[in-house]
């Protein structure tokens, strides 16, 4: 090369990113046909780390501050590139900047139901939203195991990545927990808890630091709500026992009397809907002789949970209690219901 072209040749004296794009999580300097003055300064702002990147691998990174490029501040660049202790003219290597900022308030949610095993009821297809935050923690694995060699690389590509990460990882993750869904639905922050360590370990490899995860609501699947609808109404979890046999009598009859001065011909009307030859005055009559018989003084009557969850539906139609909140109490309630 001409004394004549080595003057007109570019040389880049200072490297550094000002972050003006927000959202950008990775981005490549643009070298074009320029070179990095030996003994320029790279300028690595706080909340960032630049990587030098020879021929494909990366060869050194800078955390925050002002360095002066040398071949001593540079060892493996110059191992690679096997420069001399005295070699002193510019030099070509890629240089990429991450963004280690915290990734605040990014959404999360189960587009489609995810499957997991529950004690209680076998298979479970839920529904559950919540947010996020992350940050990138090791801008090597991040280069070579995500944003590669593009020009930028963004935070709504990685979220792409990071969603079917974490739709994994919460179905293996609550599947081996042994915890009934129930009690998860009714304690969205066990829920969150028991994720956020195995999510913790998943992004790691991708070299991404998981800082806060939660659970903000849970969605029964509307097979699960029909049967425990079905449970609600007959007051048992497979076979009754005679306590429970004693306590559906008696719900049957509490939910047949009110309808009876809507048929004609009052509880006789209805004699026949109980069952089983039961009618109603029978019904009455057992329940009224053994409330009369001796017996230790009766405990405190408590509200029916039925009562209590209609209670419930009506705040939330209301606009008194939030869906999480009345999703949670559901739960709970269902939870005392079945056992």
């Amino acid at each position: 090369m001409g004394i004549g072209s080595f003057i007109k040749k570019q040389f880049i004296d200072v490297l550094q990113w000002n972050e003006d794009t927000d959202g950008v999580l990775a981005w490549r300097y643009p070298m074009a046909d320029q070179e990095i003055q030996n003994g320029g300064q790279l300028v690595v702002r706080e909340s960032q780390v630049a990587v030098f990147v020879n021929e494909g691998q990366v060869a050194d990174v800078f955390g925050p501050g002002t360095h002066t490029l040398t071949t001593q501040t540079l060892p493996v660049l110059t191992n690679l590139k096997n420069w001399d202790k005295l070699f002193a003219s510019p030099f070509k290597s890629d240089v990429y900047f991450f963004s280690t900022r915290v990734q605040t308030g990014r959404k999360w949610g189960t587009a489609q139901p995810i499957t997991i095993r529950d004690k209680d009821f076998d298979m479970v297809r839920v529904r559950a939203f919540g947010m996020y935050s992350y940050r990138v923690i090791n801008a090597r694995a991040f280069f070579t195991e995500i944003s590669g060699t593009r020009e930028t690389y963004t935070r709504d590509e990685v979220e792409d990545q990071l969603r079917g990460i974490l739709m994994a990882t919460m179905a293996s993750s609550l599947g081996a927990s042994q915890v009934p869904f129930l009690d998860m639905a009714a304690n969205q922050a066990l829920m969150a808890q028991q994720v956020k360590g195995d999510l913790t370990t998943a992004f790691a490899r991708y070299g991404i630091g998981l800082d806060e995860f939660n659970v903000a609501s849970v969605s029964l699947p509307e097979e699960l709500q029909a049967a425990l609808d079905e449970r609600i109404s007959a007051g048992m979890k497979g076979g009754m026992s005679a306590d429970k046999l004693a306590g559906f009598t008696k719900y049957q009859v509490a939910s047949a009397i009110p309808l009876a001065a809507q048929n004609e011909g009052g509880l006789a009307g209805i004699g026949a809907g109980l069952g089983a030859g039961m009618t109603v005055g029978q019904a009455i009559g057992q329940s009224m002789g053994a409330a009369l018989a001796p017996q230790a003084a009766p405990a405190p009557v408590e509200e029916p949970i039925e009562a209590r969850l209609e209670k419930l539906k009506g705040l939330l139609d209301k606009g008194l209690i939030s869906a999480a909140d009345y999703d949670s109490a559901k739960a709970e309630l269902l939870k005392k219901l079945i056992g």
